[in-house]
């Protein structure tokens, strides 16, 4: 089966060609941060309507690069949400335009679940069940995977998503968006125990080192939920103050320390999920998954464990089309391709 995957939930443009799930002959993705730089942020208006000039091309780059027409496709997967609601309908309606003139059938997929599945699209695949970590600028969820259809929702933040955290740390220090990988380079060069940022823990269990500051008086047991709005709202303390008292932002150090306290949370909330549910295979994704850091931590502590570690390679971490041709394939053999009355979402329905 060749699935031709389209993927507009946000600001990138992307189209991907996959035979049956272990395939991809082509992934083509067209970026609009140099659009959204100036502004600090998407612009909704502005990504919907690069979407509506790029969607065409990327579709046919796509194909054109896996050697392959449309007629040849068997199946159209396409984002269906969360996401940008303008930016969704963009890919949503041409895919089930390109359906309805055709007679390929299309399913939509949850954005989510493509992360979810994005691992197996590298060659060292894990096994179900898995403790998966999904962050990225719309959200930082913990899902226990069993299969490659079924995903259970542990834990999600209830303010900012990590990515979000990252993009407005570095806008309130003068850094370029797109903000986490500009963090992320500062921090190399800073030390990560400088500034004791906090860490919102939310729970009574967690006994490793460092646990006991919560930074949080809303204490729960095993709460697996996230929460870095008070992280972010002390590292614009932190600079207020030192403005203040004219001592020069070290914005390594700042970035350095903001970063440890993310994936401080990040990592240990995820392992404890799989103490919880005594899960040995641990699976990252999503765009700040690409965070050398986070890796490089999650790794250590999963070692520590002995649990084994999955994580898919930066281009398949970031919004893509294979992702969504891959979800698309399984979710194809579970159920019925999709109607065109339906229409796209903005909150997972995972």
């Amino acid at each position: 089966m060749l699935i031709l995957g389209i993927e507009t939930s946000c600001d990138d443009t992307a189209a991907a060609v996959l035979r049956d799930s272990d395939s991809l002959l082509s992934s083509v993705l067209s970026s609009q941060d140099q659009i959204h730089t100036r502004f600090g942020g998407v612009v909704p208006e502005l990504a919907s309507r690069k979407h509506l000039e790029a969607i065409v091309p990327i579709v046919h780059e796509a194909l054109e690069r896996a050697g392959v027409t449309l007629a040849d496709i068997d199946l159209i997967a396409v984002t269906q949400g969360p996401g940008l609601i303008g930016s969704l309908l963009v890919g949503f309606s041409y895919a089930k335009a390109l359906s309805f003139a055709t007679g390929i059938p299309f399913v939509g997929v949850d954005h989510m679940a493509g992360h979810l599945l994005a691992v197996f699209l590298e060659d060292d695949k894990p096994e179900f069940p898995y403790i998966a970590l999904i962050v990225s600028g719309g959200t930082s969820s913990i899902y226990l995977a069993t299969s490659h259809t079924s995903f259970v929702l542990l834990g999600r933040t209830r303010d900012d998503a990590a990515g979000e955290a990252f993009d407005k740390v570095a806008k309130l220090l003068g850094l370029p968006y797109p903000g986490g990988p500009r963090v992320s380079a500062e921090a190399r060069a800073g030390n990560n125990t400088a500034i004791k940022f906090p860490r919102a823990w939310l729970g009574r269990s967690l006994s490793f080192p460092g646990a006991s500051d919560i930074g949080s008086s809303n204490l729960e047991e095993d709460s697996l939920d996230f929460s870095f709005s008070g992280l972010k709202t002390s590292v614009l303390n932190h600079c207020n103050q030192s403005r203040q008292m004219d001592i020069p932002l070290q914005i390594p150090d700042i970035c350095a320390s903001f970063q440890e306290a993310i994936v401080d949370v990040l990592v240990e909330k995820t392992l404890l999920a799989a103490r919880k549910h005594n899960i040995q295979t641990v699976v990252l994704g999503g765009g700040v998954s690409a965070n050398p850091r986070l890796r490089e931590s999650m790794l250590k502590r999963c070692q520590q464990e002995g649990k084994a570690l999955f994580i898919p390679r930066p281009a398949f971490c970031t919004d893509n089309g294979a992702m969504i041709a891959l979800a698309g394939f399984y979710y194809f053999q579970h159920s019925a391709p999709g109607s065109y009355d339906q229409d796209v979402y903005s909150r997972s329905q995972i």
